[in-house]
Parts: C-alpha cells; structure tokens; sequence
C-alpha cells in the first residue's frame, strides 16, 4: 500500500469532466520490424508479458473514508488486459488529420477510476501503413519524465530482445481496512498545524526574493501579466490534436551559433510559430506571450513518495519581436534569471504544499470557476503550456515494432487551452499540439503545427548566416595576421642585408690599408 503524495493527489482533485489531467502520447510504429509480422493478438500478448512485472501497470486507487486523506495505491484483484487495451480503425484515407481527430475524441475521454488509470488505444487502417499507439496514463501516476520511464519498460534495443520488465509477478498488495486507513488519516491530520508552520518560514523568505529579483529585472514573469489570445478561456471537454517534427541536429546547430540550451531555442521555435499564427489571425498582441514550463525536479528532490517531482517556471516567449534572431537572445536572457529565479526556491516547496490538498474543496473551487466562466473575467495566469522532454536518444522497438515517431500531449487547464510539448526521438523532435477545440479549432491547431517548420527555418538560416559570417572574419582575420607575418619577415630580411654605416667604413678602410 502507497499512500499517493499531495502533488499526486491534487491531480485528482483538480478533474473535472472538461479539465482531464491526463498525459497521453501517440506512438507511431512501423509494424514491419514485428518477427513473423504484424498482428493485434501478438502486440496484445506482448503488452500482458511486458506488464506483468510493472506494479504501476496493475494498481488503482482505495479512498480513504470521508476522504479524511489522500487515497492509496492497491492491487486490482479484477484486473483485466481489455478493459485497457482497445483496438479501433482509422476511417480511410487515414493521413494525419484523421489519425488527429480520432486521438482528439479519445483524449477527451476520461478514465475509469475504479481500474488502474491508464488505457492503450491501437489504431490501425493508417494510409502509411503503419500502426499507432495512443496511449493515456493519468498524472495521479506520472509526470513526463516518469511517463517516459514507464513506457520505457514496454521498449526494447532490438525487436525481439527481452522485456526490461521482470516477468515475474510481484507481490500483491491488498486493500487496508478502513480502520487502519482512518487511524493514519487522523495521525496526519493532527500533525498538519506543525507541518504548515514548519513550511511557513521558507515560503514568507520566497516574497522578499522575488520582489528583490524584479527590481534588479531578474525575475521570472509573474502570474497574470500575459496578455489574452482566442486560447484563453474557459475549456470544454472537447479536444483538437496536431503533429510537428523538426531535426535535433537543426536545433544543436542553431545553439552552437547563435547561444544559448536546446530549451531555449526549442522556446524559440514555439514563440516564432505563434507569431506568425497569431499574426495571421490578426490577434498578435504587443506584448509578449507567458508559457509555463514544467521543470522536473527528479534529481534536486530529496522526498522519495509520490511519482509528480515537478515545479513550474514561468517564461517569456517575445511574440512581439520580429527578428528571430533577437527573439532566441531574449528568450536565453529571461530563462538565465528565470532558471536562477527557480533554484533559489527549495525543489520540494511544490510538493511539500500540496500535502494539504483538500479532494472537496480543490473540486468544488474548480467547478464553480468553470461555471463562472471566471478565465474571461481576469488576466490570463499565463498563455500555454511548454514542455520538453527528454526522449530516447536511439532507435526503440515497441512491443517489437520500431518507434517512428513519438507525440506527446499534455492536459490544458481554464484559462489555457494549449499545450506544447516536444519530446526528443532518436535525433529528432516530435512536437505533440494539444487544445480545447472550441479555442482552437482542428484547423486552428493544424495550422499552429505547420508554423513550427517554418519558424525552425528561420532559426536556421540565420544561425548558418551568422557562422558564415563568423568563418569569414575568422579567415580574413588570419589571412591578415599572415600578411603582417609575411612583411614582418621580409622586413627583418631586408634589414639585416642592407649594409650599414659602420660597415662600409670599415670596407673602405680595409680597402685603402
């Protein structure tokens, strides 16, 4: 038995039936690499070996009695492959925005929380050939990077190479008694009144170190200055999904030349994008646009409960800049201050608040701002989610079929119905869109998605430009220093044949002896 951590919990407490906190991904794979070819059934068995030895595959949530605490992680003693593996066709011709439009539909589906939460959907009949995997897992049980690693447990190096999943079947852990799980939830009641004192101190020494930040324009952009777009406001259950891919090579290359991480010009591409999308629609405010960026904290974390170890970070993305160029230097500058901004707060603050989450309160505050339709009445917090994964840096084989492509769509919130999230494969990035359909529409977000080739291009041609540049001033630069050599040299030669006065007189004398 896990009792779930607060971060976890706050998951489930923040869903509605429009507000899904679900992490999916689509998966496209070439089933030709399957040994003895492709078929459902085999993938199918595949899944159930490679699951069997995954805890987090077979558990579900146990509640609590009068939710007096966050619920616990059991076994499901009725756990069944088909109620979350499911097959279904594409309608022909199936290209991308058919293949979109049906994962829109199955991302707007919630899980059942009675069984473990998550669910594969297998799309065949694609017009490529190929076969998708859409899969859904909620965010009570993983962040990204968590995501990443548990789906890493269903890949392998080679098609037929063994499960990294042990396919022994663990220990079984049973639902506690209600008495036991109401005498804990007392303990951790009673013991709540010192543990927010105790947090207390560091979140009061948080105010002091922001306000001084922002004075010194060190600071992180602060919630509620972003400016409005058609995309913020209030969500509906409704989804609209687009694809993207641009080379990490590409990406590198910008960085060498131009400065900064892989992060920021990857922020650099999605500020270029939605300009030109923004402009296009003549709604291109004139200030810029604020992302949150999720930011892992897998490695700074010292609590060792709970599979969500994130924070968030929020950035500039400079919309209201033209030259692609100045946009990525701006981006760089305000994520240098924003990442110093961030680790000067403890990596566990996020975490060790959300302890106190409240199911009925968090639930009912939500629903009331969504009827209220509260995200017009204010400020945006900020304008979208952008997030970076890291992915697998070589080519994998899922349940045996080679990984083409990885999409990975994060949830959208009232008040942001976007999402942005990129994840690295195998020396590319696949760039996963995500909205509320009624914010932005199947064509709206297609058009989003064909922006980020464009903006990677502009990237690129100015990052190549200015290394031209740069090698030619490096060759003029030494090709002078060699002529400056080169006169040195001759001067020193022409010095040291010509005679001098001394010398001759000394030949003279000589000659009249």
């Amino acid at each position: 038995m896990h009792r779930l951590s607060g971060l976890d919990a706050s998951f489930l407490y923040l869903e509605t039936p429009t507000q899904l906190n679900n992490v999916c991904g689509v998966i496209l794979l070439d089933p030709s690499t399957m040994s003895g070819g492709y078929s459902f059934e085999k993938l199918k068995a595949n899944l159930v070996r490679r699951t069997r030895g995954v805890p987090a595959f077979r558990r579900r949530l146990h509640h609590v009695p009068l939710e007096l605490d966050h619920p616990v992680w059991v076994d499901d003693p009725d756990f069944d492959i088909d109620h979350h593996l499911h097959r279904i066709g594409c309608p022909a011709p199936c290209g991308d925005p058919e293949l979109a439009e049906v994962c829109a539909h199955i991302a707007g589906q919630p899980l059942d929380r009675t069984r473990p939460l998550w669910e594969m959907w297998v799309i065949e009949g694609l017009s490529s050939g190929k076969v998708a995997v859409m899969t859904k897992m909620h965010h009570a049980t993983v962040d990204g990077v968590s995501g990443a690693n548990l789906i890493e447990h269903l890949c392998s190096l080679e098609p037929d190479e063994a499960p990294a999943a042990s396919s022994s079947v663990p220990t079984r852990v049973t639902a506690p008694n209600d008495v036991e799980l109401v005498v804990r939830a007392l303990v951790n009641l009673a013991k709540r009144p010192w543990g927010i004192a105790k947090l207390l101190g560091p979140a009061a020494e948080v105010v002091p170190q922001w306000v001084r930040r922002a004075r010194e324009g060190r600071a992180m952009p602060a919630p509620f200055t972003a400016p409005r777009t058609s995309f913020n406001g209030t969500i509906t259950g409704h989804r609209s999904v687009a694809f993207g891919e641009f080379r990490l090579d590409d990406v590198k290359e910008v960085k060498r030349a131009l400065g900064g991480t892989v992060n920021d010009v990857v922020l650099a591409v999605c500020s270029g994008a939605l300009r030109h999308y923004l402009e296009g629609r003549r709604e291109l405010p004139q200030s810029p646009l604020v992302a949150m960026v999720p930011v892992s904290v897998h490695q700074r974390s010292e609590r060792d409960d709970g599979s969500n170890k994130v924070t968030g970070m929020f950035a500039r993305l400079p919309t209201d800049v033209s030259d692609p160029v100045e946009r990525l230097r701006v981006i760089t500058a305000d994520n240098t201050h924003a990442k110093e901004h961030m680790h000067a707060i403890d990596a566990d603050m996020l975490q060790d608040w959300a302890q106190f989450a409240a199911p009925r309160t968090f639930g009912l505050a939500v629903r009331v701002y969504s009827a209220l339709r509260m995200p017009e009445r204010h400020p945006p917090v900020y304008n979208l989610v952008v997030s970076n994964v890291p992915g697998p840096p070589v080519p994998l084989y899922f349940l045996g079929a080679q990984i083409d492509a990885l999409y990975p769509l994060g949830p959208i919130f009232h008040g942001a119905g976007l999402n942005v999230t990129v994840m690295s494969n195998a020396g590319r990035l696949n760039v996963g869109l995500i909205g509320c359909r009624e914010l932005m529409p199947a064509a709206a977000i297609a058009g989003l998605a064909q922006e980020m080739p464009r903006a990677m291009d502009e990237l690129l041609t100015a990052a190549r430009k200015t290394a031209r540049t740069a090698a030619q001033k490096s060759t003029a630069k030494k090709s002078t220093a060699k002529k400056s050599t080169a006169k040195k040299s001759t001067a020193k030669k022409s010095t040291a044949k010509k005679p001098t006065a001394k010398t001759v007189t000394r030949k003279s004398a000589t000659r009249g002896q």
